[in-house]
């Protein structure tokens, strides 16, 4: 099994719900050239949506954050988020939210949302749990 796990940090902004709003913030960061490791879009009733953008640099943008958050990135198997779930919660570290989408073609991608202060320790706890699993 192959596996990257990083810090990750995010920054979000709420935009009011119309045609266009998240085409103009993704352009203006792509004209910025700034790459998106991750980005989420998630309603907040029926005329906001909050955006979340993981950016691989720091764009200057008027956005909440940064934020720190895990990026995991490995091959597709079945029980692969439970394993990860798992050590954390030996390591008594709280996840409070997160995504994950696969390729379709065996790799996926999971972002964890954990409290800042329990970021570090849960990275070194995947780090050090996936290096002795390889």
């Amino acid at each position: 099994m192959a596996f990257t796990i990083r810090r990750a940090d995010y920054f979000y902004c709420t935009i009011q719900e119309q045609p266009g709003e998240g085409y103009k913030l993704l352009t203006e960061l792509a004209q910025l050239g700034v790459n998106l490791l991750a980005f989420a879009g998630v309603p907040l009733g029926p005329t906001r949506t909050q955006l979340t953008l993981f950016p691989d640099k720091q764009a200057k943008l008027d956005l909440d954050g940064p934020n720190p958050a895990l990026l995991v990135q490995g091959d597709d198997e079945l029980g692969a988020l439970a394993g990860i779930h798992e050590r954390l919660y030996e390591a008594d570290v709280s996840v409070y939210a997160s995504n994950g989408v696969t390729d379709g073609k065996g790799s996926y991608g999971y972002v964890l949302y954990v409290r800042p202060e329990e970021c570090d320790r849960a990275l070194k706890v995947l780090e050090g749990s996936f290096a002795a699993a390889s």
